[in-house]
């Protein structure tokens, strides 16, 4: 193990553009599925109901969020809408498969998405087998990252020490709250569209591209 990660007896990893790459375009499905969702509800036509939708994204941190917000919907019924896609998209990394088995400590999944869809994904990634425990969207009361206490449920749930933990994500603003508690923090910068603004580099500890690369390396397992 990299000397300065040692410490590190619970590894946090992001599920969408973490665990498998940006260029699938996994969410670009989601995306239509919500706009089509939001369109059903509101009863306006496809670009109106984009723009809806991508308002409440940037306002509450997830679409959903926004719908709770606004129309009291039920996020049990929008999830299991946006999330029936097809998975052909994605496939199992070997390297990373082996790299997640071989971390010491344990292993958890936070996502804003939901647990049955995180399923799904993992199963098809070979990785389903994996975790040690997961906290998705409903664990966090649909207050989702970045917001500070969708971190803290997850260390009281998990029973994590910050300082003993490390976070990877896709999302750069979704580390900030993470390195606040005193986790180690890595952005995976694999040309996610969400993640390309501007941040401040002092909540990021690694920057890398290919997360299996890096935990192939970090773990000497070459």
């Amino acid at each position: 193990m990299l000397p300065a990660l040692a410490h590190i007896e619970s590894w946090i990893f992001d599920l969408d553009n973490c665990l498998y790459p940006s260029s699938t375009n996994l969410f670009e499905l989601i995306d239509a599925r919500m706009t089509e969702y939001v369109r059903r509800l509101v009863g306006c036509d496809f670009d109106r109901a984009r723009a809806i939708q991508k308002s409440h994204f940037h306002q509450h941190g997830t679409t959903l969020a926004g719908l709770i917000a606004s129309h009291n919907v039920d996020p049990h019924e929008f999830l299991a809408f946006v999330h029936d896609i097809d998975l052909a998209r994605i496939s199992a990394d070997p390297k990373l498969v082996a790299a997640i088995d071989t971390l010491p400590g344990r292993k958890f999944v936070f996502t804003n998405g939901d647990a049955d869809y995180a399923a799904r994904v993992l199963d098809k990634l070979g990785l389903a087998n994996l975790w040690d425990g997961m906290h998705d969207i409903h664990a966090m009361d649909y207050v989702p990252k970045p917001h500070p206490s969708a971190y803290a449920a997850l260390c009281e749930r998990q029973g994590i020490d910050p300082a003993r933990a490390l976070f990877a994500e896709d999302m750069a603003r979704n580390l900030a709250p993470a390195k606040a508690l005193g986790m180690t923090t890595v952005w995976v910068d694999n040309g996610s569209e969400q993640a390309n603004h501007e941040h401040d580099p002092s909540f990021i500890d690694f920057h890398i591209s290919d997360i299996g690369a890096w935990l192939t390396e970090i773990t000497g397992d070459r």
